[in-house]
């Protein structure tokens, strides 16, 4: 009998442990011939086993009333997007719980609004110390990436440039929001500073907006809000030094 096709939604359940005996097997097969893709489901469950250790303590924690009404105002249709809706509200809940305050120069307008610079540094802080796995799509295969993203936010993401500001894009990921799917795009200078930019899908009470400032923890974020998508820039910068990269990047992407 023919094998059946692995699929991505085979390779999300290997990670997570939800594959029987036998699919399980087959999963690993395919993944045995190919060590490159083997090495980065591998890291897929990796990560998993570390956000499991680091919130399951706060698991059973009641989730607060804003990121319920995410969850409610929008159907959920696959197991992935629960998930990723999901794993969102804990890290969120394990941002608040671990000291994440927010220093805001001026009152968001919504709470979706409010919630975007935490959302970012917790991505931000997650990705951004990666060493051998940064991204999950290199900037050697841009094209692809921004396609893929594309199909997956379901409008077209573009990539700003910032190699005249002395920051070279590493590439990029797809990332779980409150808004469903959602991408992370890094950056780096030559002294290994990192930026990333993280773009979500608008929830249903965004507004457009220019661009605020915010801190997270030591991580420095300006947001804005577009037609389409939320975006924030965030790094360990000052202020003032991130301030003409979020220009730049916000010039680009809101002519």
């Amino acid at each position: 009998m023919q094998r059946r096709p692995i699929c991505e939604d085979d390779l999300h359940a290997w990670a997570d442990g939800r594959l029987d005996a036998e699919r399980r097997a087959e999963v690993e097969a395919w993944l045995a011939e190919d060590p490159a893709r083997a090495e980065r489901v591998a890291d897929w469950r990796a990560d998993a086993q570390l956000l499991r250790a680091a919130y399951d303590p706060v698991a059973a924690e009641p989730i607060p009333a804003r990121l319920r009404a995410v969850v409610e105002r929008r159907p959920v249709r696959s197991w992935r997007a629960a998930a990723a809706v999901g794993w969102l509200a804990l890290g969120l809940l394990a941002g608040g719980l671990g000291g994440y305050q927010a220093g805001r120069e001026t009152a968001p307008e919504t709470v979706a609004a409010s919630d975007l610079p935490r959302q970012a540094a917790l991505a931000h802080a997650v990705y951004s110390p990666e060493i051998r796995h940064p991204v999950e799509v290199g900037a050697e295969e841009e094209a692809h990436l921004v396609a893929w993203l594309s199909k997956r936010l379901g409008a077209p993401v573009r990539v700003p440039d910032l190699a005249a500001k002395g920051f070279a894009l590493l590439g990029g990921r797809l990332i779980p929001t409150p808004a469903g799917a959602g991408a992370q795009f890094m950056y780096e200078d030559a002294g290994g500073r990192r930026l990333t930019l993280y773009v979500s899908g608008r929830e249903a009470g965004d507004v457009p907006s220019a661009f605020r400032y915010a801190e997270e923890n030591g991580i420095a974020v300006f947001y804005w809000v577009d037609e389409r998508f939320a975006y924030a820039l965030s790094g360990q910068f000052g202020r003032s030094d991130l301030l003409p990269l979020a220009t730049a990047v916000h010039h680009q992407l809101v002519p």
